[in-house]
């Protein structure tokens, strides 16, 4: 600040004498918004009549901002808390900046769409009641007793979560067929910023992938679509797809993530026939012959052996063993499968063999003893 005694005047002519008369805005003017500036004490000083940082630094003057980083890191010692302000539209929000080192008797804030604001106190608040400018800059200043001036931008992110998330498949309704490809389509409605967006697509509880915007430059809310490639199996009938918009806004913003999902779209797959046993198959006597042949929707089947249209048997004997043909047919079209059956003897069988070759083992050695 100024020595004991200096006129306030003498002060702001030291300052500020060579500063061109009429202050240029860096901003187009428009309606101000709902937004104050306050310093922390009664006893700050507002000055209105300062100049704009935007004005120029005269020629002999030297500039206070440094094109060294680790300079201005040291030379120009603003701070803001928050470093970045994420903030949901409509919503209040004010940041605070603040110069702790001696040496720079004036502190400002310079808010596109208001007034510039002024104080000789050590830290400066600016509020807005309701954030409703989508393009607004912050720009906080300070002025230093040796010439020129100290500006840091406020990163300022305004974001809407989607008003609408929706899946749907691209030209297709109804059933899908197995082994086809299909493309998923998700759209976000009404988001905002695009480029902090991220769509995830999932089949039940399965994350199939993640998309994000290209759309790097729109800040105001947009709607985008986003598409993801899917070839469906027979273990896919019934599955549910969906997807999930994710506003991914860095360390300052929510500490849970705005995110908001798509109806589940069910699907129905269309496949077959297929045979469900191996083409080689073993059972034992007694056993019932089991091969069944699956499709959606179920097909036809007609079981043929030495020419001749017969049941399955459910006991199994060794007459049973041979090659059996199943004709088949559904709605994706007619098939033959052939399976070969071989009949092995009953386990029951092979344990009473084995009883009777012990009992004998155990009787020999007494009809040799009488």
């Amino acid at each position: 600040m100024c020595a004991p005694g200096w006129p306030i005047t003498l002060l702001l002519v030291r300052f500020f004498g060579s500063a061109t008369s009429s202050p240029v805005s860096i901003y187009t003017p428009s309606p101000p918004l709902p937004s104050q500036i306050s310093p922390p004490s009664p006893s700050a000083t507002v000055l209105p009549f300062l100049p704009s940082p935007s004005l120029s630094v005269p020629s002999h003057i030297p500039p206070f901002i440094s094109s060294s980083p680790e300079s201005e890191r040291l030379r120009c010692p603003l701070t803001m808390s928050p470093s970045t302000l994420v903030v949901r539209y409509g919503d209040p929000v004010e940041a605070n900046c603040s110069v702790p080192e001696m040496g720079f008797p004036v502190l400002g804030w310079e808010v596109s769409l208001a007034d510039p604001h002024y104080t000789m106190d050590r830290f400066l608040v600016w509020s807005v009641d309701r954030m409703t400018n989508w393009g607004i800059k912050a720009i906080c200043y300070a002025l230093s007793e040796h010439g020129g001036q100290c500006n840091m931008d406020l990163p300022v992110i305004i974001y809407q979560p989607p008003d609408r998330v929706s899946i749907r498949l691209i030209n297709h309704t109804g059933s899908m067929l197995e082994d086809h490809q299909y493309t998923l389509q998700c759209t976000v409605q009404d988001v905002a910023p695009v480029e902090s967006l991220t769509v995830i697509f999932y089949k039940g509880d399965t994350e199939l992938g993640q998309v994000q915007s290209d759309n790097t430059t729109e800040r105001t809310p947009v709607t985008e679509i986003f598409t993801l490639g899917i070839i469906p199996t027979k273990e896919d009938n019934g599955a549910q797809y969906w997807c999930e918009a994710r506003l991914e806004l860095g360390p300052e913003g929510p500490q849970h993530p705005p995110v908001v999902a798509s109806q589940k779209l069910s699907a129905t797959v269309l496949f077959g026939p297929e045979l469900s046993c191996p083409t080689k198959l073993q059972v034992r006597e007694g056993e019932t012959l089991r091969c069944d042949v699956i499709g959606n929707p179920p097909p036809s089947v007609m079981w043929v052996r030495d020419g001749r249209v017969v049941v399955l048997p459910t006991l199994s004997s060794k007459t049973h063993a041979g090659k059996y043909t199943a004709w088949t047919k559904g709605l994706l079209g007619q098939k033959n499968f052939t399976v070969e059956v071989e009949v092995l003897a009953a386990s029951g069988a092979a344990n009473t063999y084995n009883g009777h070759f012990l009992l004998a083992a155990l009787l020999t050695p007494m009809i040799h003893w009488l």
